[in-house]
């Protein structure tokens, strides 16, 4: 495709001869090379206080354009006094209308109350039908403050609409911690009634630090694909805990449904995993990029060893609150 260019000082994405404006200080754009997903763009959504997607995202952004072809616009949270990235700022995510040419939007946002005009993209995108993969605290992605706000439902107390948007989209909304939080890390079991499913092809390994959710709500439709194991410590040899934790596993990673209010149906990949610090998981890596091909279809593409090496340099910080990288601007995460 010769039309996959990207134009950041201009702020002017091109994919597949659709433009979509944005300025450069409200994201970062990776250009697709050569690979399968050429001609597709993916808006990845960082904006979460405690599992730094604000540094796994762009490094999984890169590998999906520099290793398979697709273009990626990451969006991050943003101080409005100094356009630095504060994952703190819960209202400001600028350039979400990046979602308006969007092929897969690629989440991980935790608790935001963004504007309406930063809502409406987001919105929009979903009632299109089109396709999702949430991380870890998508599923309650939102806590809209303003009850009267046309996007109140997407909240997730909502009882208008159950859990909102994570719980009737993804799947799922907040629980609990079921694993104990900063104590007992994550195994993923492969469900071998999905073995051969292609989100799992050339997946062998997956282990996380951060701790299994509950899960509780999930719809008939929902096909589990990883159960998520409590490890009794924080290292991947450590043993599963004993007693009624892991009787039964609860699911780490599904894929389902969900028809938009325009009634088209879109695939929906969603994981409890997915801190910075899980995606140094190579096996998490791969179970990723092969959701974001089975998401927008190109699940015949997926191979047994996609390459899901990083791009450059990646040394995550540990999860926790107030620990991000202060000072940081989007530009800072260009391809060097």
């Amino acid at each position: 495709m010769k039309h996959n260019r990207c134009r950041i000082g201009l702020g002017l994405l091109m994919v597949a001869g659709s433009m979509v404006s944005m300025r450069a200080a409200d994201g970062v754009v990776y250009e697709g090379r050569d690979g399968p997903g050429l001609g597709k763009h993916i808006v990845l959504l960082s904006g979460d206080e405690e599992y730094r997607s604000e540094e796994g995202l762009p490094m999984l952004g890169k590998i999906l354009a520099v290793r398979h072809g697709f273009t990626c616009t990451v969006l991050f949270a943003i101080h409005p006094g100094d356009g630095t990235i504060d994952p703190t700022i819960v209202t400001n995510m600028p350039g979400m209308n990046a979602l308006d040419g969007a092929d897969l939007c690629v989440m991980l946002l935790r608790f935001r109350n963004l504007p309406e005009s930063q809502m409406r993209p987001f919105v929009d995108y979903v009632n299109a039908g089109k396709p999702i993969v949430g991380l870890r605290t998508s599923t309650h992605a939102f806590a809209i403050g303003d009850a009267k706000s046309p996007y109140a439902r997407y909240d997730w107390r909502s009882k208008e609409w159950p859990g909102g948007f994570g719980q009737q989209v993804l799947g799922e909304t907040w629980v609990n911690h079921h694993g104990n939080h900063g104590r007992e890390s994550t195994r993923g079991v492969l469900n071998p009634a999905f073995k051969d499913h292609p989100v799992l092809r050339g997946v062998t390994d997956i282990w996380g630090p951060t701790d299994v959710y509950g899960v509780v709500h999930l719809p008939a439709d929902a096909q589990v694909l990883v159960w998520g194991q409590v490890l009794s410590g924080m290292r991947p040899s450590d043993p599963p805990v004993t007693g009624n934790k892991n009787k039964p596993m609860m699911p780490l990673a599904w894929t389902r449904m969900h028809t938009g209010e325009r009634g088209k149906a879109a695939r929906i990949f969603t994981t409890t995993m997915g801190a910075s610090v899980d995606l140094a998981s190579e096996g998490l890596r791969r179970l990723m990029v092969n959701a974001c091909y089975w998401a927008v279809g190109l699940e015949n593409r997926i191979s047994e060893r996609s390459d899901v090496r990083y791009v450059g340099d990646y040394q995550p910080t540990y999860f926790g609150f107030g620990k991000h990288v202060k000072g940081l601007k989007p530009s800072d995460h260009a391809l060097k």
